[in-house]
């Protein structure tokens, strides 16, 4: 696993695709942070968590698109599939370096924090509370992302894909009212992504939500290795 990890870190960097994620992730960040913060005068960074959520649902996907499409419309995925690594590593290698992206740009919210002790109280333990949930919708997000662009050579279709089914994700519980069979109702509202982050945005950590989106990552990068696993012996 650490041999692809540092293989997927280095194409990451030696390519324009963390960089285009960074710099359009630092700029929607901003962007709120100015509207929701330095324009109002409020320390409060609640607003922001709650914006970049949504937009993750966008740039998560052109995250991942291209860590399995791109091997199979370059042939070389046969290669990697032969290698002496199991699929397993070759899968949670590529998911930990995009993770690790993520995290690095999600990390931009402590210099906003740094930046508004400077006018007011900052509450600190509801901030990290908040990043904590942000790499932990990014964990499940990533993991869908990279299952999807399992799914097809195409990197535009896996980007597209994959906002499609975090968009499903996310409007899983707005759907819950206007179903009248009560035990999908409930099922949608169990399934909401959002309403699970939202308990971290208020400062409340609940352990269910934090196994909730570690479930996920896991069961969706479990889909991705039997993906792989069926196409190996094809």
């Amino acid at each position: 696993m650490g041999a692809i990890y540092r293989r997927e870190i280095g194409a990451f960097f030696t390519s324009s695709i963390a960089y285009t994620f960074l710099t359009v992730f630092f700029n929607v960040a901003g962007f709120f942070f100015t509207m929701n913060n330095l324009s109002a005068g409020a320390t409060d960074l609640m607003g922001i968590f709650s914006m970049m959520f949504v937009a993750s649902v966008i740039m998560i996907p052109i995250l991942t698109m291209r860590l399995f499409s791109e091997e199979k419309k370059q042939r070389t995925e046969q290669g990697l599939l032969t290698a002496p690594v199991s699929l397993t590593g070759i899968v949670l290698g590529k998911y930990f370096a995009a993770l690790t992206v993520y995290i690095i740009a999600a990390s931009v919210v402590f210099f906003y924090g740094i930046i508004m002790s400077l006018f007011g109280t900052v509450a600190w333990m509801t901030l990290f509370s908040n990043f904590i949930a942000m790499v932990l919708v990014g964990a499940a997000f990533i993991a869908v992302g990279l299952f999807v662009s399992s799914l097809t050579e195409n990197q535009v279709g896996a980007a597209v894909g994959g906002i499609v089914c975090l968009l499903v994700l996310l409007l899983s519980d707005l759907a819950a009212p206007r179903i009248q069979v009560e035990w999908i109702q409930k099922l949608l509202v169990d399934l909401s992504f959002y309403a699970r982050y939202y308990e971290f945005t208020c400062g409340i950590f609940n352990l269910s939500s934090v196994l909730f989106f570690i479930s996920t990552a896991v069961l969706f990068n479990f889909f991705t290795v039997r993906v792989f696993e069926k196409r190996r012996w094809s």
